[in-house]
C-alpha cells in the first residue's frame, strides 16, 4: 500500500468518526432541548389544583411546539370533562361539540388518526395506575408526525400524575360540596369556582351565561304532599335538569327549590334554547299540586366585562323575578 492510498484511508476514517461524533451530538442536543420543553411543563403544572386550568396549561405550553387547536380530557370514572380551544364564534362551538361526541364514545380505545369535520383528530387512552381517561387532540391541516406523536406520548407520561393530583383535590372536597339531598354542587362550590371561570371568559372573550331557576308551585307540594315527598320532587328535578345540561356546565342547588346553572362558553340566545329545554323537561314530569302543575321559571344574565360577580348575580335574580311575575313557567332575558 503506497503513502497515498494510506492517506485516503486516514482521511475516510478520520471523516467517519467525524461524522459519528457530529451525529452523536446533534442526538444529545435534540434530547437536551427535549428535556427542557419537557422540564418546563413540570415546572407550569406545579402548584395547579384544578382541572379546568390544568388542560388549559398544557394546552398552551404544548402549543409553542406542537399546533393545535383543541385538547380535551375525559374521564368517565369522575365523570369529569373539560376541554380548551383556540378558536372563538361558531368554529370554537364546532370544536367543542365534536371533540364532545369522540371523548364520549364508548370503550375510549386508542384510534389512528381520522380526519372529521375538516379537523385531523388524535385520541390517547391514559390508561396508568396514575390516571386514567381519555384525552383528545384536534388541529387543522396535516396530522400529527411521528416526532410530534412521540413527544406527545414522553409529554403525557409527566402530565398524568398532575393531573391524578387535580382529580384527588376535586375528590377530597366533593362531599363538602355536594348538597346532600340531590348531588348536585352546593354554593361553595360556586363561590369557589365562579371567579376563576369568569377570569377565563374575560381573558380569552367567550361568552359566559347564567341561569336562575325558581320552581314554580313547589311550596304545595310540601304542604299538600308532605316534606319526603318534596325532597323526592327536588331529586328528581335535579336529576331531569342535569341530564339536560352539558358536563362543562354547572348546575348547583343554592337552597330550597332555588337552582343556578354557570353556562360556559355560551351566550345568552344559545342559552335561552336550553332554558326553555329545562322548561319543558320539568313540565313533563306532570307533577300536579292543588294550585297547578310544577313548573320553573328561569332568568338569564349574560356576564359583561364592566360587571362584578355580585352584579352579574342580581342582574340573573332580578330577570327571574320578572319571570314569575309575568306568569311563571317560563324564560325571562335582559331587554
Amino acid at each position: 500500500m503506497n503513502m497515498k492510498m494510506l492517506d485516503d484511508q486516514v482521511d475516510l476514517q478520520v471523516a467517519s468518526t467525524m461524522e459519528n461524533l457530529l451525529s452523536e451530538l446533534c442526538h444529545y442536543r435534540e434530547q437536551s432541548e427535549k428535556l427542557k420543553k419537557i422540564n418546563t411543563l413540570y415546572q407550569r403544572m406545579a402548584g395547579i389544583l384544578d382541572l379546568p386550568a390544568m388542560i388549559e396549561a398544557y394546552s398552551i405550553w404544548l402549543m409553542e411546539f406542537i399546533g393545535h387547536e383543541l385538547i380535551g380530557y375525559h374521564n368517565p370514572i369522575r365523570q369529569r370533562m373539560h376541554m380548551f380551544c383556540s378558536y372563538h364564534g361558531p368554529k370554537r362551538r364546532q370544536a367543542i361539540q365534536l371533540a364532545q361526541e369522540i371523548l364520549e364514545q364508548p370503550n375510549g380505545q386508542e384510534s389512528t388518526p381520522a380526519q372529521i369535520e375538516g379537523f385531523r383528530v388524535h385520541k390517547w387512552l391514559v390508561n396508568s395506575v396514575a390516571c386514567q381517561g381519555v384525552l383528545v387532540i384536534l388541529r387543522k391541516g396535516k396530522p400529527l408526525t411521528e416526532d410530534e406523536l412521540e413527544f406527545i406520548d414522553e409529554s403525557l407520561a409527566i402530565f398524568v400524575d398532575p393531573l391524578k393530583r387535580a382529580l384527588e383535590y376535586e375528590e377530597i372536597f366533593f362531599q363538602a360540596r355536594r348538597d346532600s339531598l340531590t348531588g348536585l354542587p352546593n354554593r361553595f362550590v360556586l363561590e369557589e369556582r365562579i371567579g376563576s371561570i369568569v377570569e377565563q371568559a374575560k381573558r380569552h372573550g367567550h361568552p359566559l351565561t347564567l341561569a336562575a331557576l325558581d320552581l314554580d308551585h313547589f311550596k304545595a307540594v310540601n304542604d299538600t304532599m308532605g316534606h319526603l315527598m318534596g325532597d323526592q320532587v327536588l331529586k328528581q328535578v335535579a336529576a331531569t335538569l342535569n341530564a339536560e345540561v352539558r358536563l362543562t356546565d354547572m348546575l348547583v342547588r343554592m337552597g330550597g327549590d332555588e337552582f343556578l346553572l354557570v353556562l360556559p362558553d355560551t351566550s345568552i340566545h344559545d342559552a335561552r334554547f336550553l332554558a326553555e329545554r329545562l322548561c319543558l323537561a320539568v313540565e313533563q314530569l306532570n307533577i300536579i299540586t292543588n294550585v297547578g302543575k310544577l313548573a320553573v321559571s328561569i332568568g338569564l344574565s349574560e356576564w359583561q366585562p364592566d360587571m362584578t360577580i355580585e352584579t352579574w348575580l342580581e342582574q340573573a335574580d332580578d330577570i327571574l323575578y320578572q319571570a314569575k311575575a309575568n306568569g311563571r313557567a317560563q324564560v325571562a332575558i335582559v331587554n
